[in-house]
């Protein structure tokens, strides 16, 4: 402790050095949630409704029996174009074996070349007759089996929108049910065509650079604020900007196998479309923010505290991402502020440790005891 009369110690203040390094640049946008596929149950023939085959809200295969609709008319119908193609085929058979009978003889001139000719014909017209019979026979056929409704792709199939005894037809604008795949979803975003206009300005003038890789990581942040573990990936952007909202439309691919999310449901998606070569992380305690712009404290070469204005591009994990105004190598001071009681007293700086997870700092929103400026200055 110094004695009366005596200079005291200069403060030791909390400084991070700065230093340049690769930044991805985030932006967090509003979308929705929509299936990967999507299929409406539908009937395909008119009838009665005798059974449901499956449980709401389950999840059915493609093929899975779903209802059964009253085949007694379509089974009669199947039936009596079997014994049409039976009696086309006796016919055929009876045409053919006349051919096979008046061939010798017309060789010998016993018949006339006239007659036999109407026999062939006879037997063309019997095989055309059996031809046509066997096509309405599959048609038959395929109208029976469409009496069993059938799951037309693999999901989890909704809310059941007929019930037994419920008259259904194949022209019928209702589904019967919907089944929707969401083992994977889409996320659909928009962006303004404004900032995309800027993004690309900035890589062609190479102030940004766009991922190395070429893939676009994207994360989900659901209603309650909480993020998905898994990560998903841009799928594509829309040439196209809406006319009515000048926005741009994006699609991401997200995997769900554990169904957090739901067709339809609001989220926030996070991604980095460029990255900064050369940029800068301050902890957000350390920027001040106002009306009149951002700055923040650097201490000099004589140890000194000096106001430095700089431009904020972003957030990053609770640190501003530093566009400009600072050096590499210069220090900035993160906590101590309430150390410096005298504007221009020189002070100790001593390498800065964050403790356990650092607040997202605003203006006006208090910071950690003991270690940044009053709440009514600081951001």
């Amino acid at each position: 402790m110094s004695g009366p009369g005596k200079t005291p110690p200069p403060p030791a203040v909390g400084v991070v050095t700065v230093a340049d390094q690769v930044v991805a640049l985030q932006t967090e946008l509003p979308g929705r949630v929509s299936p990967v596929r999507v299929a409406q149950v539908r009937a395909r023939v008119n009838g009665v409704v005798l059974k449901r085959f499956f449980r709401e809200g389950s999840e059915v295969k493609a093929g899975q029996v779903l209802y059964e609709i009253d085949a007694a008319p379509y089974r009669a119908t199947a039936d009596s174009a079997q014994a049409s193609v039976a009696k086309a085929h006796a016919n055929l058979d009876q045409a053919s074996a006349l051919v096979t009978r008046n061939q010798p003889l017309v060789q010998e001139n016993a018949i006339s070349k006239q007659d036999f000719a109407t026999l062939v014909t006879n037997q063309k017209q019997a095989a055309a007759d059996l031809a046509a019979a066997r096509a309405a026979a599959t048609s038959a056929d395929i109208n029976l089996d469409y009496a069993t409704v059938r799951a037309p792709i693999s999901g989890r199939i909704g809310q059941s929108l007929v019930t037994e005894g419920a008259l259904v037809s194949q022209n019928e604008a209702t589904a019967l049910a919907v089944i929707q795949q969401t083992d994977t979803v889409y996320v659909n975003f928009t962006q303004s065509s404004a900032d995309v206009l800027r993004l690309r300005k900035a890589i062609a003038a190479k102030q940004m650079r766009s991922k190395s890789d070429g893939a676009v990581p994207v994360r989900v942040v659901l209603e309650d604020g909480s993020e998905l573990p898994r990560s998903g990936k841009l799928l594509f952007a829309d040439l196209t900007v809406d006319a009515t909202s000048g926005q741009i439309t994006l699609r991401a691919e997200v995997p769900n196998s554990d169904g957090l999310l739901l067709p339809g449901q609001y989220v926030r998606v996070r991604l980095s479309q460029a990255e900064l070569p050369s940029g800068i992380l301050l902890p957000q305690q350390a920027v001040t923010r106002t009306g009149q712009g951002d700055t923040v404290l650097v201490v000099d070469a004589d140890g000194k505290p000096a106001p430095r204005p700089v431009t904020v591009g972003g957030e990053q994990n609770n640190q501003w991402v530093i566009l400009s105004g600072l050096q590499k190598g210069e220090q900035v001071i993160v906590d101590g502020f309430q150390k410096m009681m005298v504007p221009g007293m020189p002070v100790k700086p001593v390498p800065w440790t964050p403790s356990g997870a650092e607040p997202a700092a605003t203006a006006a929103s208090a910071p950690a005891p003991s270690a940044s400026a009053p709440a009514a200055s600081r951001k």
